[in-house]
């Protein structure tokens, strides 16, 4: 059961996050999710944290999409520097406040200056990597492998068919989309990152091919297969200033 002090899931984003830290868009998005043992999700996760769990399930994300011009503080995003192919591996976290949100355990990028700003100001572990994101018709195709800071040399190779658009998506697909903030831990200070966007536009997709070695790298081996693939042509999105433990 929910516990009473939990926001509700709500495929809607909050009516306010304060002023605007960072924009973004997130486009071409191929989400895959797999269950992940809540016990192994609580030790992975930032102190003040447990595994948000839906009918007492959880699940880890390998996600895959490009990243459009990041901006900062309302200015126009940056075209080289602040675009670029990204595949993360996430969790999904609720905090002692009741707040969801996510706590990503890699982000792989193929910008270096993004990842060195992106650990140095907020203590999230990007990585550099090598990556590219290809489309044919409806096949979507994204590939990686590990520059920088390691384990080196660890690769992915995601390809996804689209499918139909989703007219109402079913309560996981909501719970592992529509997220509102980030959870984590830096400098012994726990932080809250809020976000807001459109609802997501989602379509159902098929994994064609899931080559992987980043879920490996980031404490999780499914032995089961996903349970949810689906793809999203993205949203643009705001980030509001952190928030510590309230």
């Amino acid at each position: 059961m929910l516990d009473s002090m939990t926001e509700p899931l709500s495929p809607e984003p909050p009516s306010d996050i304060g002023r605007t830290l960072l924009t973004q868009s997130w486009l071409d998005l191929g989400f895959v999710h797999w269950e992940a043992d809540p016990e192994l999700v609580q030790r992975l996760l930032p102190a003040g944290t447990t595994p948000d769990l839906l009918d007492g399930r959880t699940y880890v994300g390998l996600v895959a999409f490009r990243m459009h011009r990041v901006g900062w503080l309302g200015l126009p995003g940056v075209p080289y520097f602040g675009t670029f192919p990204e595949t993360n591996v996430r969790l999904y976290s609720v905090d002692e406040h009741g707040r969801r949100g996510v706590v990503f355990r890699s982000l792989d990028a193929s910008r270096l200056l993004p990842v060195v700003v992106a650990r140095t100001a907020f203590g999230l572990p990007y990585l550099w990597a090598r990556m590219s994101i290809r489309r044919e018709g409806d096949v979507l195709t994204y590939t990686s492998r590990r520059r920088w800071p390691g384990p080196r040399g660890a690769s992915s190779r995601l390809s996804i068919r689209i499918g139909e658009r989703i007219a109402e998506p079913t309560e996981l697909e909501h719970f592992v989309t529509a997220r509102w903030g980030l959870h984590n831990d830096w400098l012994g200070r726990r932080l809250y990152l809020p976000n807001a966007h459109p609802r997501w536009p989602l379509h159902r997709a098929e994994l064609l091919a899931c080559d992987d070695e980043l879920l490996g790298a980031a404490g999780f081996e499914p032995a089961a297969p996903a349970v949810s693939v689906l793809y999203s042509p993205g949203v643009p999105v705001r980030f509001g200033p952190p928030a510590g433990a309230r």
